[in-house]
């Protein structure tokens, strides 16, 4: 039995508010966004934020993330070297959380949104609503995925000392906040309501 849809029954809802309107609406009345039935541009968009995110990411894990300057000398660390030196000086659930939020979680959100768009096209035997609730993850995590830099900052602003030492920032944050930025753009730019499509088509074969 195929259950009566939206877009069946003559509806479109707003992507950012949620409410329902007649098919044919232009915009929302109550937050004035743009009303698709389908945004069939939208994997294109997923695609190239998501490159844009995936460049980004490997100078933020290259580079060094934090360079710290005394008066005997200059120290530069990486993500997963700084991770390393706090492992090293017995903060092992401190580096270990530095490594889940700065390098799986960024990487398991690349894999999840490819995923997303790729089943989109091409099926996967994965049901729609764990697909769903992996595009809802993705997106709740993408509003934490600053930490790393707020921490950088907060660090750089508070260890200033003149010339006896001084943190700052290394270009590794700054790639490190565009890929999340990017990535967060390229998960908003997906639309969910493509994950049903196929299945709608799938049952009516």
């Amino acid at each position: 039995m195929i259950a009566l849809t939206a877009r069946d029954a003559g509806l479109v809802g707003c992507q950012r508010c949620t409410r329902v309107w007649p098919m044919g609406t232009k915009r929302c009345g109550r937050c004035n966004a743009p009303l698709t039935s389908r945004d069939t541009k939208s994997l294109s968009r997923v695609w190239a934020w998501w490159w844009a995110g995936v460049i980004c990411y490997i100078p933020a894990n290259t580079y060094p993330m934090l360079v710290t300057q005394t008066l005997t000398n200059e120290y530069q660390s990486t993500i997963v070297g700084g991770a390393i030196d706090v492992a090293l000086s017995g903060d092992i659930p401190v580096a270990a959380i530095i490594l889940f939020a700065s390098v799986v979680i960024p990487v398991a959100k690349f894999i999840a949104i490819a995923f997303l768009a790729i089943s989109t096209r091409r099926g996967t035997a994965v049901p729609g609503h764990q697909r769903h609730l992996l595009y809802e993850v993705v997106e709740f995590i993408g509003r934490w995925s600053m930490i790393d830099v707020f921490v950088v900052a907060i660090t750089s602003a508070l260890v200033q000392l003149n010339v006896v030492a001084s943190v700052t920032p290394g270009p590794a944050a700054i790639a490190f906040a565009l890929s999340v930025i990017f990535t967060m753009l390229s998960a908003q730019s997906f639309d969910s309501r493509m994950i049903w499509d196929q299945i709608e088509e799938d049952e009516r074969r």
